[in-house]
């Protein structure tokens, strides 16, 4: 058993390769064999958002604050409020992050690979769809 201490986690600035505007992750813990799962705590300001990325493993995000959106390639964005949970499957394409307007924080839970894809253009991030009303 290993017990990781909340004042031990990093915190550092999203990468302008993997995330569109200001966002900021907090390592929760990492990957140690033969487990193959990592975890993140991550804050999305307003309009910020991650690239169009796969996970082999698949992804779950626990939405803890805040408001925002997550969207599988080919069908509309779903809006995501505290207190939602996000199973996304093995290498689903999909990208996630906050609402227009307020900030959305999440904690993630992955295999520690991801395959980081293309940027989500504007008309994406912004284009509504049937399942937005929450």
């Amino acid at each position: 058993m290993q017990v990781l201490k909340n004042a031990e986690h990093q915190s550092q600035q999203g990468s302008p390769d993997w995330f569109s505007g200001t966002v900021h992750i907090d390592s929760l813990f990492a990957q140690q064999e033969p487990a193959y799962v990592s975890g993140g705590r991550v804050t999305f300001q307003p309009q910020a958002h991650t690239t169009w990325h796969t996970h082999p493993l698949g992804q779950i995000l626990l939405v803890t604050a805040g408001l925002g959106y997550v969207q599988k390639w080919g069908e509309p964005r779903q809006m995501i409020q505290s207190g939602d949970i996000v199973v996304i499957a093995p290498n689903e394409k999909h990208w996630h992050g906050a609402s227009e307007q307020q900030f959305m924080t999440h904690e993630a839970q992955q295999g520690q690979v991801v395959t980081w894809l293309e940027h989500v253009v504007d008309e994406q991030y912004l284009a509504s769809g049937e399942h937005n009303e929450h």
